[in-house]
């Protein structure tokens, strides 16, 4: 299977509006980072994706992406969910509403958003959403075994995923010891890293993710959810050890 990075931003990406910050002004591409999301594609070539925020529709135009089969959702974040009505292109062309997975909070808070995607008598242009509350491990498409993930994010309980030998986290501050049984001796680990050094009341920084790598010894750790004040990327490339990575948006990776 293939996982997609199609954004490894913070929740204003970077450029920042108006920032003059160095890496804000890089002409690096790898600088430039929409809002965290990644598409994976199944062996089948089913399209899960992970989150969907403002950033959602460039992301798939810029990647070439064509459909989706079925979101996966971390939390409510406007970040995170505000793209969903970007979907409808693809509900319309599959002629049937779209799978959402979440845990109860995120689906009561996504029908307060989109509350037109879930009345009787819809407009003919509103999306249509099917909800299904995560209680678990669960099988998608009969196909991949999705195992949920209980994180932190400062005064929230909110969700990553595992799917066989890889785990994707974002807006984690916290991981309690029971979540980090499952995540250990993992092929691919993926984290959020918000920037170097000053703490985050509701992000990692880059001190507690390498501390985390240390204890959980994954093969491989890629970084996302990124601010601006993490660095260039090619410079914090150099900085990191052989198997820690900063992700970057379109970077691609089998698991």
């Amino acid at each position: 299977m293939l996982l997609k990075f199609l954004g490894t931003g913070t929740s204003q990406g970077i450029p920042v509006i108006g920032s003059r910050h160095p890496v804000c002004l890089s002409d690096n591409p790898k600088d430039k980072r929409l809002r965290t999301s990644a598409i994976i594609t199944t062996d089948s070539g089913k399209k899960i994706l992970i989150d969907c925020g403002p950033d959602f529709r460039q992301q798939m135009l810029t990647n070439k992406e064509e459909n989706v089969d079925a979101v996966l959702v971390t939390h409510e974040h406007n970040d995170h969910i505000i793209g969903l009505d970007d979907l409808r292109p693809l509900i319309f062309k599959n002629k049937e509403s779209m799978p959402i997975y979440c845990n109860a909070r995120v689906a009561k808070e996504i029908k307060h958003r989109f509350p037109y995607a879930f009345i009787e008598h819809k407009y003919p242009g509103a999306p249509s959403f099917d909800l299904f509350k995560i209680d678990g491990t669960f099988r998608l498409f009969n196909e991949i075994d999705v195992t949920p993930i209980d994180i932190i994010h400062s005064e929230i309980n909110i969700l990553g995923f595992k799917f066989k030998n890889l785990a994707y986290i974002t807006d984690a501050s916290k991981i309690e010891e029971s979540e980090k049984e499952k995540l250990k001796n993992l092929e691919v680990f993926i984290i959020n890293c918000l920037r170097k050094t000053e703490p985050h009341h509701s992000h990692f920084i880059l001190p507690q993710v390498l501390e985390l790598v240390q204890e959980l010894k994954p093969k491989k750790t890629y970084l996302i959810h990124i601010s601006h004040h993490l660095g260039f990327h090619d410079e914090v490339e150099t900085e990191l050890t052989d198997n820690v990575h900063l992700a970057y948006d379109g970077l691609e990776i089998e698991f």
